[in-house]
């Protein structure tokens, strides 16, 4: 058996570099889809981060095989693959949006049929691709998420404005009451002022001899 051509080597290599860097990819048929039909399609897809490539299924097969994937029983007939990559902005791909916009397409285009795929890693029918079409795309949930988080975080903030607004109030109340331990000045002494005490007599003491003596004088 002789060496593959270069040019299906470089297909191969360049669906492997697709299937690694894909967040998902998704496959349909599109036996009976014209130019201008798939130039529609391929419009409709890239605002979402979808990528709309034909190759030969068994070069698919190499790459996919390759990578441990598989899609043998998918890649059977004509078949197409949406790989979900980066959006215009560089933003990541919707796997979602790129989901609902085959969905919808092949509403109104019959040629177009989903297969299944791969979604991070693991293989996907094609009705567990049409329910994931049907989920809201990532800026949908970003946004609901983000509204979520907003209402908490006010919701906390009013909670947090009202226990300190008690705080503040229980702390005026004891200052009023002068502190802890009750009405009055906290600084001023719990002991009651004591009454003055006077002298019981002005003058110095007599000497016991001085008062003998006095007495012997009056007698």
């Amino acid at each position: 058996m002789g060496e593959p051509r270069a040019d299906k080597v470089a297909v191969v290599a360049e669906v492997k570099e697709k299937l690694e860097a894909a967040d998902g990819v998704l496959l349909t048929e599109y036996r009976g889809l014209n130019v201008p039909a798939m130039a529609e399609l391929r419009s409709n897809l890239t605002p979402a981060g979808g990528e709309y490539k034909i190759y030969k299924n068994t070069l698919v097969k190499l790459a996919a095989n390759e990578l441990g994937i598989e899609l043998d029983e998918l890649l059977v007939g004509p078949t197409a693959l949406a790989f979900v990559g980066e959006k215009a902005d560089g933003s990541k791909g919707d796997p979602a949006a790129v989901a609902k916009a085959l969905k919808e397409y092949s509403k109104t285009n019959v040629a177009l049929v989903i297969k299944g795929g791969v979604l991070d890693g693991k293989a996907i029918s094609a009705d567990e691709i049409k329910a994931l079409a049907d989920l809201p795309s990532r800026e949908v949930l970003f946004a609901e998420f983000a509204g979520a988080m907003e209402h908490m975080l006010g919701d906390f903030a009013g909670l947090l404005d009202n226990k300190l607004q008690e705080f503040v109030g229980l702390m005026e109340a004891l200052v009023e009451k002068g502190g802890p331990g009750g009405a009055g000045n906290p600084d001023a002494s719990p002991v009651a002022d004591a009454a003055p005490v006077e002298d019981s007599a002005d003058e110095a003491p007599v000497d016991s001899g001085e008062a003998a003596a006095s007495n012997s004088e009056e007698e």
